[in-house]
């Protein structure tokens, strides 16, 4: 730069006379060339001297979207002719995750997991991909569904076999609107549970759901034919037919739930509710105050035994549950002796003594280690359909109420498993038309997750 600035002063001074405009024009060109090299030479002075050191950095995350891309994959296929052999030979047809389809295993995946999984309804879908500039109509998604469950009936088959050879079960059901003649009605779906984890067991947990237009015994007696086990359920007549002594093959016995009769007592004593309702906070019963904290210590027993092993956890519950069950038991019975039958809480005591073996029922679990003291787990694995009720509005039949149950039965179980439930379809769907019967299981949610791992260890 030194040698380039003499130059430019020499032709400074020289301008005038002879060949000054292009002197002038060369001073010009000089001058550019000297501040494109000073301009250089100070952003190299800022980032590149020796003289500055790091002294650490600051990371700014950005979160973006970026949208959904859809594919047209063409495969194509050469079809060949043999002059000697006048035979023709081609390369298989791509497969399908249905039979005459025209969709990739993922797309029919997320129609389904959107449907029943997120509780976006199919005209939603079809409304969300147009504009995306990809149009599929309602009948189309429709058939996919249908065509899909034809295809997953195998894995539901293995699901059902796994739940009903439970020796305890947690059963529950909920209401569902059901459209009836251009208005609706109230149907129900029903769940089982398998869930072996609260006593350390080693089977896999799972669930198994059924849909029913009213909510008679019948379907229950259906739904459990030939099973035999304890049912951990809440107090719904329904079941009843199940713990009769002349059941075929044996009657069922029941455990109920310490979280119903607790609330019944809890409406009762909920000062914050009182609050809430504009009540005064003292209008509250002290026997029922007190019932809701005796049950809380049995509460508090069972979270601290709670994973450990059935014999484990019987031997705590004989140790330190039954003597305040027997306890609880003689002071609910004294108090209710000195109460109106019309008094409320009176009502909430007798929920727990007014039917032959209800109290056995409630009691039951200090005999066995497995049971729970709650049907929470039946609930949790029904509180997705109560969440999408308002998303999706009603079942359109009676076929399409049993589909739901089916993809309930598979997305409920690979949630209890901690799989993704779309990745698992998609990877079933792509999977199952070309897998000998035999290895079926292997596609099982709890199995899958094992196969995953095996492959993420031998990559």
């Amino acid at each position: 730069m030194r040698h380039l600035k003499l130059e430019i002063a020499k032709l400074q001074r020289a301008q005038y006379g002879q060949s000054s405009e292009r002197r002038a024009r060369l001073i010009d060109q000089m001058e550019l060339e000297l501040e494109e090299l000073e301009a250089d030479h100070r952003g190299r002075d800022r980032g590149g001297s020796a003289r500055i050191v790091k002294m650490g950095e600051d990371i700014t995350e950005t979160l973006e979207v970026i949208p959904r891309q859809w594919k047209v994959i063409q495969t194509v296929r050469e079809k060949f002719t043999c002059r000697g052999c006048e035979k023709i030979s081609q390369p298989p047809a791509p497969f399908h995750a249905t039979p005459r389809g025209w969709a990739g295993p993922n797309l029919p995946a997320a129609i389904l997991f959107e449907k029943f999984g997120q509780h976006q309804s199919l005209n939603r879908q079809a409304e969300r991909y147009a504009r995306e500039g990809v149009d599929l109509s309602l009948s189309t998604l429709a058939d996919q569904v249908g065509a899909c469950a034809t295809a997953l009936q195998p894995i539901h088959d293995l699901i059902r076999a796994h739940v009903l050879a439970a020796e305890r079960l947690h059963g529950d059901d909920t209401t569902v609107p059901l459209l009836a003649r251009g208005a609706t009605r109230q149907a129900r779906l029903w769940t089982y549970v398998r869930d072996d984890r609260p006593f350390a067991g080693g089977a896999p947990p799972a669930a198994l759901f059924y849909f029913s237009p009213d909510r008679e015994k019948a379907h229950p007696n259906r739904h459990l034919a030939g099973w035999q086990g304890t049912m951990q359920a809440d107090a719904y007549g329904g079941y009843n037919d199940l713990y009769r002594a002349d059941r075929s093959p044996v009657p069922v016995l029941g455990a109920l739930c310490w979280s119903h009769a607790r609330r019944k007592f809890f409406e009762l004593a909920d000062i914050a509710g009182n609050v809430r309702k504009n009540k005064p906070a003292h209008e509250i019963s002290p026997v029922a105050f007190e019932a809701v904290a005796s049950v809380d210590a049995l509460f508090d027993i069972e979270r601290g035994i709670n994973g450990l092993p059935a014999e484990a956890r019987l031997a705590a519950r004989r140790q330190h549950a039954r003597p305040l069950i027997e306890e609880l038991h003689d002071w609910l019975k004294a108090q209710r002796a000195q109460m109106s039958k019309h008094n409320p809480v009176t009502k909430a005591i007798n929920y727990m003594f007014e039917k032959e073996g209800r109290w056995e029922a409630f009691t039951r679990f200090l005999d066995d280690g497995r049971l729970c003291l709650t049907n929470n787990a039946a609930e949790r694995a029904l509180r997705g359909v109560a969440l999408g009720r308002k998303a999706w509005l009603f079942a359109g039949s009676q076929r399409g109420g049993d589909r739901g149950a089916f993809m309930y039965s598979l997305i409920v179980s690979a949630k209890m498993n901690d799989i993704d439930p779309q990745a698992w379809l998609a990877d079933v769907l792509a999977r199952i038309p070309n897998i000998y019967v035999s290895r079926l299981p292997e596609l099982l949610p709890w199995n899958w997750k094992s196969a995953g791992n095996t492959r993420q260890q031998a990559a």
